[in-house]
């Protein structure tokens, strides 16, 4: 069930745009910015509160990357596998991020710290390869820099 605070948000949020659907996004940004992940229950209350069906709202939060439909660890780590970053080391960095915290992609460490996942661009293409934390982007990294930039998330 979709707390107050989240249907105040998710209203203040349909009153910007011409038809609740339009809404739908941000709802689940709420959401998912409350509870971590977008469960099968706050789908279908998304749907009521937009006048959407659950496969409708279902549809658009398993479209984007961004949007996670299953639990997460505490810091997600995305890790772009774009041809520039291909070309410029995605590979081992992949490898060396994936024998550190022993997981691979889309699995989540056993301390609950870190979830795993590939990233099909982050555009930072004159960059590469590029990784993002939450919200923060590291690009140019080398193995030695991504041990420092996991350090900061422990």
């Amino acid at each position: 069930m979709l707390s107050n605070a989240e249907k105040e948000e998710i209203q203040k949020e349909i009153e910007l745009y011409p038809y609740a659907q339009a809404a739908c996004i941000d709802a689940l940004k709420i959401v998912q910015e409350n509870r971590g992940w977008i469960s099968d229950e706050a789908v279908s209350d998304i749907a009521k509160e937009l006048n959407m069906s659950p496969e409708e709202v279902d549809s658009i939060a398993t479209f984007y990357t961004r949007l996670y439909r299953k639990p997460t660890g505490r810091n997600v780590i995305l890790i772009c596998d774009s041809v520039s970053c291909l070309v410029m080391g995605y590979e081992s960095l992949y490898r060396h991020v994936s024998e550190k915290l022993s997981v691979k992609f889309g699995e989540t460490t056993s301390d609950g710290k870190f979830t795993l996942l590939p990233i099909s661009c982050l555009g930072d293409c004159d960059h590469a390869p590029a990784m993002m934390i939450n919200d923060d982007l590291y690009h140019d990294i080398s193995l030695v820099s991504v041990d420092e930039i996991l350090q900061k998330y422990k």
